[in-house]
């Protein structure tokens, strides 16, 4: 096959190569028209298109455009990311797809809470299959770190000061979070000691049970309830919460319903009047 048969992509990083006519599947596609090198989206780099966008939604945006049907994992839900990439692209087959995949078809949200208490600390890992809930739950926690200082002069020292530092969870991925609370050190409670703070609660805890209590209450409030409760490990006492939301269909419901001789403008229901 000739190389001018073939056309590579670099979409946020990630490499994608296919046939030029596959690219071509949608003639009035923005993908389409990039092949022209008119739009400034699309950069050619070396041998390659360079687009910055979601490298990983456009694995399911190729998949498309190899097999016109719309395949994605059964924990998937983020129909709206995939769909504001289809937009960009000016896939209209795709966007009414996903539009009738999201609504006729809605997944739960998951997520998962992992728990670990060892002796002053509690150390916590959240899962969820949405990155817009961990978004959440970033926004929302914050660690308090408690550090007591002794400031020194020339003839002595001061009393010790605290200070405490606000800083927010790690996370190691869109799809994860991770914190801890409690004291470093068995021994010595005063220094490093970590709190945890939930909005819109204005609480800070150090005690990992009350944290959990708090972190679960926060998921209840926002719509998820709890499936199940699992011992991952005896030996290091990690327990698993596991949550879902089933995401509602009103708007489908509703433009059913709706019928196209009701949608009138104000302006228009003014002058019919």
């Amino acid at each position: 096959m000739s190389n001018q048969e073939l056309v590579t992509l670099n979409v946020g990083g990630k490499i994608f190569t296919t046939r030029l006519s596959t690219i071509r599947q949608f003639p009035v596609s923005r993908l389409a028209r990039m092949l022209d090198g008119k739009d400034q989206e699309f950069k050619m780099v070396g041998d390659q298109i360079f687009v910055d966008r979601d490298g990983v939604l456009f694995s399911f945006i190729l998949d498309f455009l190899r097999t016109h049907e719309l395949l994605v994992p059964t924990d998937f839900s983020d129909y709206h990311r995939l769909q504001r990439e289809a937009l960009f692209y000016e896939l209209d087959s795709l966007v009414d797809l996903l539009s009738q995949e999201h609504l006729l078809h809605p997944r739960p949200a998951l997520v998962e809470v992992h728990f670990v208490n060892r002796n002053t600390q509690s150390f916590f890992r959240v899962f969820g299959s949405c990155s817009k809930t961990i978004e959440m739950l970033t926004g929302r926690i914050t660690v308090f770190i408690k550090q007591y200082s002794t400031p020194s002069w020339a003839g002595g020292s001061f009393p010790p000061r605290m200070t405490v530092l606000p800083l927010p969870p790690q996370r190691p991925s869109h799809h994860d979070l991770v914190f801890q609370c409690g004291s470093d050190s068995a021994t010595d409670n005063q220094s490093g000691v970590r709190y945890i703070s939930i909005k819109p609660d204005d609480r800070k805890l150090a005690n990992g049970t009350n944290v959990l209590g708090l972190l679960i209450d926060t998921l209840l409030m926002e719509g998820f309830h709890l499936v199940s409760t699992r011992t991952i490990s005896s030996e290091d006492k990690t327990e698993c919460y596991s949550f879902e939301r089933i995401k509602r269909s009103e708007v489908f419901a509703r433009n059913k319903l709706l019928k196209p001789e009701t949608t009138t403008m104000p302006e228009q229901s003014k002058k019919n009047k």
